[in-house]
């Protein structure tokens, strides 16, 4: 009797293995989230997170200026801002010279081509955490996406290519869309977050921007009113659906390694590019296996990187975007 498929022939050594590869990692595919803070000449390290850093405008600067080098076409961009300025508006988002509008003119003069993608949402901002504004102990959707437009517009205003709502209010992104057609924007693109859960995994990135929900009786504790129930799928496609609907040019899925059926089925069904979100809670599991020498580094960051590209991921917003791209570049 014979073997007349005998699959291991083309596993049999790497030159076959990469001839017949069907997923490639380039450092195109990667977006670098980035924090920025007040100050000058900061760079402090955020203790859940090695290696990952609040940087100051002017460090920001070096910071773009070297992933460029590097391959790196985008960047997102998170700010901590001061809590005296703070409230439950969240109208320090549209200061025209805000630190987010701040940094992105900074970018933008120094590295003109860099894709620069401005995270949407009002939690930095805000005294309770929330990424809505509070009305009568409750997330009130409709006023939240008028100051949303609001931000949209000093961010487009500011020099943004994309603007990354994360807010995952009703209706914001055909709001969005109007106001970036009417005010003359309309080269702004939309990378929603379509399909962000209400994760455990964000908790360093809460701490790095000192962001999560307050706890307090009056209000909401979490953020389960308004991101998603990681029980669901057929949710998240309706979301997406809507958003692309309402003129998105990206479909966004937060978190990402343990969220891969749903970047598969949004990819599966929407003709939009699709990007996926490793978290701060994922970068810091393999941060803390790999200092217990319990992971190999650059294996794992490569590995994981490549499932996001074979369950469908056209863009990887990661805080391994450096790591990876200097081991590809190798």
């Amino acid at each position: 009797m014979f073997i007349y498929n005998r699959h291991r022939r083309l596993r049999k050594n790497e030159s076959i293995r990469s001839m017949i590869r069907e997923n490639h990692l380039s450092p195109n595919d990667f977006i670098l989230p980035i924090f920025v803070a007040e100050g000058e000449g900061l760079k402090e390290e955020i203790a859940a997170m090695p290696g990952i850093y609040r940087h100051s405008i002017d460090n920001t600067v070096k910071e773009v200026k070297e992933i460029w080098d590097l391959g790196i076409k985008s960047v997102n961009i998170y700010c901590k801002v001061s809590d005296n300025l703070k409230d439950n508006t969240g109208k320090e988002a549209w200061n025209p010279n805000g630190l987010m509008q701040n940094t992105i003119k900074a970018i933008k003069d120094a590295v003109p081509e860099m894709i620069v993608m401005p995270d949407v949402a009002l939690d930095p901002y805000s005294i309770f955490g929330h990424d809505g504004i509070i009305e009568n102990g409750q997330i009130a959707n409709d006023p939240t996406v008028e100051a949303l437009v609001k931000m949209t517009l000093s961010l487009a205003e500011a020099g943004a290519d994309f603007v990354a709502p994360s807010d995952m209010m009703d209706g914001r992104i055909g709001a969005m869309r109007m106001a970036l057609e009417e005010n003359g924007f309309d080269n702004v693109g939309i990378m929603t977050y379509a399909a962000k859960y209400a994760s455990s995994f964000y908790g360093p990135f809460r701490t790095a921007l000192d962001s999560a929900p307050v706890d307090s009786v009056d209000i909401p504790k979490d953020k389960k009113t308004y991101q998603m129930d990681y029980h669901n799928s057929e949710e998240a496609l309706r979301e997406a659906m809507a958003d692309v609907e309402e003129g998105a040019d990206i479909l966004m899925v937060k978190p990402g390694m343990a969220y891969l059926d749903i970047v598969k089925l949004l990819k599966d069904n929407l003709q939009v590019p699709i990007s996926v979100y490793q978290v701060s809670g994922e970068y810091a599991m393999i941060k803390a296996a790999v200092e217990r020498g319990w992971l190999d580094n650059d294996k794992v960051i490569l590995e994981s990187l490549t499932c996001f590209k074979r369950a469908g991921a056209d863009l990887i917003s990661t805080y391994f975007a450096k790591e990876a791209a200097r081991l590809l570049n190798e």
